[in-house]
């Protein structure tokens, strides 16, 4: 495992008390819900969406606190999608993040609520931010649509289960369920900071590359990967008859895609000089993670 970047080892610093915070001031009568929902956020993972949303403000000369909502926001609607993907009517996973999933740890009927207020928290988030009200509105549209086209690829990926499809409809589904939520990270920070035309298109160039690898790695890992390492059952998507790039293209295909892909990605921030640094040692460590 390659060494974590600086700017993924500060987002995890900063996030876990910005999100305790949040929880904080939820509505309580009931706690189980509450408690639900902090375990689907604060049971560890890579607070990779954060560190984008992070990242790509620094990269446009805002400072951290800026981007805090949008931090808070994607990580969120992550962490919804997550519990619900885990449900019995969807991958029915056991663990997640070497933990028992939500509805495992609860009960089904908590999970799919405790996703739902999330998904809630998330605008609301946005809504409340300190950043000035035509960029509030900007990033309330990105968010909005990124959850929608990641459910489109959600559901595209179900529907995909058990049949054979060709690359550029492999490529749909993971520019939908996972990459829409990635470049959406990136184009929040970008807004935070208040970032220019260029600069946005820059980024969410990087976005969509680095998007498409992180899924590409997935796959990849699922198929090399321990699960003691991922924290999720290894092998999950070749059981479930999943389509992936690995079953498509074969594992070493995969690799030299993944490897091209974040080449495109770091190439799309060099007009952006030596404050995008951050973002590209995080696509180095993306591309190498072994969970």
């Amino acid at each position: 495992m390659p060494e974590l970047p600086s700017l993924l080892q500060h987002s995890r610093e900063r996030f876990e008390p910005l999100c305790a915070q949040a929880l904080a001031t939820r509505n309580s009568l009931d706690p189980r819900l509450i408690a639900a929902m902090r375990h689907a956020m604060q049971n560890g993972g890579k607070r990779v969406r954060p560190a984008l949303a992070w990242g790509a403000c620094l990269a446009v000369g805002g400072d951290w606190s800026q981007a805090d909502a949008a931090a808070l926001a994607v990580e969120c609607i992550h962490g919804y999608s997550l519990v619900h993907d885990d449900l019995p009517c969807m991958d029915d996973d056991d663990l997640r993040r070497g933990q028992p999933t939500c509805h495992r740890q609860f009960d089904e009927a908590t999970a799919l609520l405790a996703g739902d207020a999330l998904q809630a928290m998330a605008f609301q988030l946005l809504g409340e931010s300190v950043v000035p009200a035509e960029v509030r509105g900007a990033q309330l549209t990105t968010l909005a649509q990124a959850a929608f086209d990641m459910v489109v690829g959600q559901r595209l990926d179900l529907s995909a289960e058990g049949r054979q499809i060709d690359r550029d409809a492999l490529e749909q589904i993971h520019a939908h369920k996972t990459g829409a939520l990635i470049r959406a990270a990136v184009a929040l920070g970008a807004l935070a900071g208040g970032a220019d035309a260029s600069q946005r298109k820059a980024l969410d160039d990087y976005a969509r590359h680095l998007g498409l690898a992180f899924q590409v790695r997935d796959d990849i890992l699922d198929v090399i990967g321990d699960t003691a390492v991922l924290g999720k059952q290894a092998g999950a998507d070749q059981a479930l008859e999943k389509s992936t790039y690995p079953a498509l293209l074969g594992l070493e295909a995969a690799q030299v895609l993944a490897g091209s892909l974040h080449e495109q990605a770091v190439a799309a921030l060099a007009g952006l000089g030596s404050a995008a640094t951050p973002l590209h040692e995080l696509a180095h460590f993306l591309l190498q993670r072994d969970h």
